[in-house]
């Protein structure tokens, strides 16, 4: 009895792997911005920016994060955005300004995943005075960086990568914009950045693979080896 329970154990596992197959080949794909690291011009809301070229993509995306690498400045006096395809969304907007702070974090630099998953640290907006670290929520406040302190939430805004990206072509040009809005906090320096997306399954695909895995199941099914596996024979 044992023994057969183990076979049937085995078998489930089998017919799980083959009808996950498809979900393992979605696995999200990594674009690294190429170019050197540069400073982000202290106290110019001009800024700096830098872009990343995603070719290949076959399917609209369904989810993206965002890794960025920054060394010096004052986190509290920088603002960012990532944008595609004539949409933009607020990565950073003066981490820790509301109305309790006109000034924000002192913190210098970073080393983060900003991503709409959960489970993460929470929105970046409300993170501390330390070098930042982990995986956040992006702050996805929608104003100026120039905004009067009272502007802004503490917990940051309702604008998210997934919600702004999902189902959009993910082929094209990304641009990472960065400006330090206040002058005498330091330089910041931007020393790498980088996207994780992740596609949406063909249709076709995923039915095939669907319709395949089935057609492989009843095979194995009817094999009289399957059934002399199960009667221990």
């Amino acid at each position: 009895m044992k023994a057969t329970l183990m076979k049937l154990a085995s078998l489930r596992t089998i017919i799980a792997l083959i009808l996950g197959a498809d979900m393992v080949a979605q696995a999200g794909m990594i674009y690294n911005y190429g170019g050197s690291a540069y400073d982000i011009p202290d106290g110019n809301l001009a800024g700096a920016y830098s872009q990343i070229t995603v070719t290949g993509a076959d399917s609209p995306m369904s989810d993206i994060s965002v890794a960025i690498s920054i060394s010096g400045g004052y986190n509290g006096d920088l603002y960012a955005y990532l944008s595609h395809n004539g949409v933009l969304v607020p990565l950073l907007n003066r981490i820790g300004v509301s109305g309790a702070s006109a000034f924000g974090v002192s913190g210098a630099g970073m080393n983060v995943i900003l991503s709409d998953a959960s489970g993460f640290n929470g929105n970046l907006h409300s993170a501390g005075s330390d070098f930042l670290s982990g995986r956040w929520q992006p702050d996805g406040q929608p104003i100026s960086p120039l905004s009067s302190a009272s502007s802004f939430s503490p917990t940051g805004g309702s604008v998210t990568l997934d919600g702004s990206f999902r189902n959009v072509d993910p082929n094209g040009t990304w641009t990472l914009f960065f400006a330090d809005v206040s002058a005498g906090g330091g330089q910041a320096t931007l020393n790498g950045w980088s996207l994780n997306i992740t596609t949406v399954p063909e249709p076709v695909s995923a039915a095939l693979g669907c319709f395949a895995g089935v057609i492989l199941l009843v095979t194995l099914l009817r094999s009289q080896r399957v059934r002399k596996f199960l009667d221990g024979r």
